[in-house]
């Protein structure tokens, strides 16, 4: 599968927002246009754009449902959305109004037949993975729980999800890095292709996740927000890293 990068736009009262690590007293704005950012992203190279309704992602119903559809009929590129997807009816107001992917977080836990109800109508389902300290939180990342994230992944291998995106929350925002340890432990627990989120910093730590392997196994993903927005990273630039490392016969830098 090919290393992708999803630039992500996080939403919380129609506006572009970052939280750290997971904490909604402690947000920024970025853009007070979401679908402005998703089009600067387009401009830039990005193939994908990662979307999530922190405000639907803490109370479990669509708070910013219009600014979704906005964007997916602004842009040509595909978007996949998380943030309280909990029900079918849910998930199918997403994929009418354009969206092409949608994550499962908490309900991938607390409803993990939801899953297979969607897959069964064809719709495409990424499995959101949001960890601390190696352990399954939930509820915009509100609620810990008792369950490892391995475990979790290890059950959705033959759920008909496309991927699980793995977060780690304590490093979401931060940019200090992302947790390799924690990733390549992910690698080698599911099958399941790997999308990393959080902590992405800089250039270096783009190679560093482009050269993660475990039992042969390497991440088909990053996600990052911050990096771009704070201007640690360039989008153009680290797309045309990850397009060099696919065409290195030694997978090196």
């Amino acid at each position: 599968m090919k290393f992708t990068i999803f630039p992500a736009i996080d939403i919380v009262d129609g506006k572009c927002v970052r939280l750290y690590q997971g904490d909604y007293s402690k947000e920024k704005i970025y853009n007070s246009d979401p679908v402005d950012q998703a089009l600067q992203f387009q401009e830039n190279g990005a193939q994908w754009v990662h979307i999530v309704d922190l405000d639907a992602a803490r109370s479990g119903d669509l708070k910013n449902q219009t600014i979704i559809a906005s964007i997916a009929q602004s842009v040509d590129i595909p978007i996949q959305v998380g943030g309280g997807i909990r029900s079918v009816d849910t998930a199918q107001t997403l994929f009418d109004a354009g969206v092409d992917r949608v994550v499962l977080g908490t309900a991938a836990v607390e409803q993990p037949e939801l899953l297979e109800v969607l897959t069964n109508k064809g719709f495409r389902i990424a499995v959101g993975i949001d960890g601390k300290d190696g352990y399954v939180a939930t509820r915009g990342w509100q609620i810990a729980t008792e369950l490892k994230v391995t475990e979790l992944a290890s059950r959705f291998e033959s759920s008909g999800a496309e991927v699980a995106i793995v977060t780690e929350i304590q490093k979401d925002g931060t940019l200090e890095g992302p947790d390799l340890q924690g990733l390549s432990e992910m690698l080698a627990e599911t099958s399941l292709p790997i999308i990393a989120s959080g902590g992405l910093s800089s250039l270096q730590d783009l190679k560093d996740l482009l050269q993660l392997k475990n039992m042969d196994r390497k991440l088909s993903g990053v996600i990052t927000g911050k990096a771009l927005y704070e201007g640690k990273m360039n989008l153009p630039e680290a797309l045309l890293i990850a397009q060099d490392f696919e065409s290195r016969d030694d997978g090196k830098y």
